[in-house]
């Protein structure tokens, strides 16, 4: 292998594990709302798309400074989360599995819908965090947003490990994953808990959605390809494992960029798909779950 091949490995690499980054974001809101309500929330990435949509409103079109527009875009999701979990989810009663699914399906589309209304059909940009000026390694192009995508995964996963283990209301939500009628028993509120994880959920994927915005734009419906890469992550590392989700959407994102760079840009959407079905038909718990497509457990 010459050296200009190896550098262009090397940014498929590079772009592969940024890529993967976001995925594994999503992957990581779908297991929150998961293991706490065995529910698929198909409308998660509606959640990454408003949170590109609305950092552009607010830091772009409003003019508020970046810091502030971060936090005020984050809160503002975290709220659509909440309101889905209260007026979707939480009115349907004894639901099957594919009453769930059909319910999420149709917030993805309402939520896809207002976007439409609200921002137009047209891409929108946002400024990079630290410039567009390229980092070079060893041949390889490295765009300052990359690390920032790849560092704020870092932090985001830091500190729902810390909630998770160290704080009471983690592991009440952590209890209700468990066993959500024990959790109910010794005085934890199910709701609650239910609540706290679509709000979560969302507000991770606005973390997302920000991140990537500057580097591949955001439109109205980015929403649904973003959640099938996702889901395509949570599938590969393990349904409902956290660390799953993280390699999952690394190794899908890997995969996508080489497929991409070294057979076709043309099925560059298709190779999460293939990776998916090859999952599903080989290891349905994922390389890291222990938990079988076919057991998910009515809510």
């Amino acid at each position: 292998m010459d050296g200009a091949s190896t550098s262009q490995i090397l940014q498929y690499l590079i772009t592969g594990i940024t890529i993967g980054s976001i995925y594994a974001m999503v992957a990581i809101g779908f297991n929150i709302i998961y293991n706490v309500t065995d529910i698929i929330n198909f409308a998660q990435g509606e959640f990454v798309m408003l949170g590109g949509m609305s950092m552009v409103l607010f830091h772009v079109i409003l003019g508020i400074p970046i810091i502030i527009a971060f936090l005020f875009t984050i809160i503002l999701v975290t709220l659509v989360g909440l309101i889905v979990d209260r007026f979707a989810i939480r009115p349907i009663r004894q639901p099957s599995v594919l009453t769930l699914i059909i319910a999420t399906i149709a917030v993805s589309i309402l939520l896809k819908g207002i976007a439409m209304f609200a921002w137009g059909k047209d891409p929108l940009d946002l400024p990079a965090f630290s410039g567009r000026t390229p980092i070079q390694l060893f041949g390889a192009v490295i765009q300052p947003q990359y690390l920032w995508v790849i560092g704020l995964l870092v932090v985001t996963v830091l500190i729902l490990t810390f909630f998770f283990e160290k704080t009471i209301i983690g592991k009440a939500m952590r209890a209700c994953a468990d066993n959500p009628d024990a959790a109910s028993l010794v005085g934890i509120n199910v709701k609650k808990m239910i609540m706290l994880s679509f709000s979560l959920s969302a507000g991770i994927g606005a973390i997302a959605g920000i991140v990537i915005t500057p580097i591949s734009l955001m439109e109205y419906d980015r929403g649904a390809m973003l959640a099938i890469k996702g889901f395509s992550a949570v599938i590969l590392g393990g349904l409902g494992s956290f660390p799953g989700a993280i390699v999952g959407g690394l190794l899908i994102g890997i995969i996508e960029s080489l497929g991409a760079g070294l057979i076709s840009s043309g099925y560059k959407d298709a190779f999460a798909l293939i990776v998916l079905l090859g999952v599903l038909f080989f290891k349905p718990s994922g390389l890291l779950g222990n938990i079988e497509i076919s057991k998910i457990k009515r809510f």
